[in-house]
């Protein structure tokens, strides 16, 4: 076997290893919840095993996304972005919270350079923070996207809806960089917001890179969980000034439409797309994926469209993780629970395309390009649906194209 397939399945294994450490999304929150129920930083050390097969992407050493699937050409920018409002929330001696936020939008041209999956240094942080030596330390950074960095935006004015993307705790806003593509070749625009101290690594323009202080709290109790849920709520709310304010930060700001702005996250970002909701009405529909739901539905309800989409293992209805039936019970709008067969936590997010690609078996029985396609399809119909107005079939009865997807009878307690 070669160089390159040993370090591409270290490589992988060591983005599992954070994957499963950081998972909320397979703990229940509430009563009954002891201490070994909560995420923890270092899981088993045979928690992945290698495929015995070579894949071509580890041959030559490269992850790669999947093309997007819209009509439309993509194109991004990253953005710093600083609120002078609020210390940060993790570390109380910065007196700002500054925060770095990726665009995605359709293009008018893909003329320009294909853009930077993260920073050599993020990917460096990433690997030593999965314990990977003896790899390229920059390799994560070569992973091929398909979009044209800074591309000039395309669309009539004040039309494109407005997706915000949240990642899991710990992950960079570039996990989810698959499924963002994806919206925006759609005619969607997308920011992912990277949480400062809240992951492993966040580069900065002037050369700053911030690591994960709030993985360093010792208690991972309900209050720690409530902050993060607040402090998200808050970066998405202060993002959202910053792209539809009258300063707005984005050459492209023009073209979004500031009355159609949905939210979906993965894990502790699912989670937040509640609270994200309770605390500002421009957000009028939400997705939670695979997270538990740690931020609690007032009992006074929730009215705007939601969706959970999660794992079959872990988030059916009577299963282990209770939390998405107490949110259920207060969700008072359009709501669906549709649950993956075969899919584990990483599955909807770009983590299985490179344990796919690089030869790793991390427990799924769905494969993480099948993954990505259910998950980009589901997305795509819950935002058309209830930010375009388009009917949507596929979230209401059974389908013959995704038979691994199950929709929930939560009453039943069957999907």
């Amino acid at each position: 076997m070669g160089h390159g397939n040993i370090s591409g399945m270290a490589v992988v294994a060591g983005l599992l290893v954070l994957a499963a450490a950081v998972s909320c999304a397979s703990v229940p929150v509430g009563p009954g919840t002891t201490a070994s129920d909560r995420p923890h930083r270092k899981p088993a050390a045979d928690a992945t095993s290698p495929a015995s097969t070579e894949s071509p992407a580890v041959r030559h050493g490269v992850p790669y996304l999947p093309k997007p699937t819209g009509s439309q050409l993509v194109g991004t920018t990253s953005i710093h972005l600083k609120d002078s409002s609020r210390p940060d929330p993790w570390v109380p001696s910065e007196k700002a919270r500054e925060l770095m936020v990726s665009l995605w939008y359709p293009a008018r041209s893909s003329a320009g350079k294909r853009a930077q999956y993260m920073t050599p240094k993020e990917s460096e942080l990433t690997l030593k923070d999965g314990e990977i030596s003896g790899v390229p330390l920059d390799l994560l950074s070569k992973t091929r996207t398909n979009a044209s960095r800074d591309a000039e935006p395309v669309g009539r004015k004040g039309r494109l809806p407005l997706v915000v993307l949240s990642p899991g705790f710990t992950k960079p806003r570039n996990s989810l960089t698959g499924l963002a593509e994806d919206l925006a070749s759609r005619g969607y625009v997308v920011v992912a917001i990277g949480h400062t101290y809240e992951d492993v690594a966040t580069t900065f323009p002037d050369g700053r890179v911030t690591e994960c202080v709030a993985c360093e709290s010792e208690q991972r109790d309900q209050a720690f969980w409530d902050k993060v849920g607040a402090t998200r709520a808050a970066d998405v709310s202060f993002v959202l000034d910053e792209l539809t304010g009258s300063h707005a930060k984005w050459a492209g700001a023009a073209l979004i439409d500031p009355s159609r702005i949905a939210m979906a996250g993965h894990s502790a970002g699912g989670a937040s797309a509640v609270g994200a909701m309770v605390t500002d009405s421009r957000v009028r529909a939400g997705i939670n994926i695979d997270g538990t739901a740690f931020v609690s539905v007032p009992e006074s309800g929730l009215s705007r469209p939601f969706l959970f989409l999660g794992a079959q293992v872990s988030h059916s209805p009577g299963g282990r993780d209770t939390s998405w039936e107490h949110a259920w019970e207060n969700l008072t709008g359009w709501k669906r629970w549709v649950v993956l067969s075969g899919a584990e936590h990483a599955s909807f997010t770009d983590v299985s395309l490179m344990a796919d690609q690089l030869g790793i078996d991390y427990g799924a029985k769905v494969s993480g390009a099948r993954a990505l396609e259910v998950t980009r399809s589901y997305v795509a119909a819950f935002f058309d649906l209830h930010l375009r107005g388009k009917p949507q079939p596929l979230l209401d009865d059974p389908s013959k194209r995704y038979p691994e997807l199950r929709l929930c009878d939560v009453e039943k307690k069957m999907c």
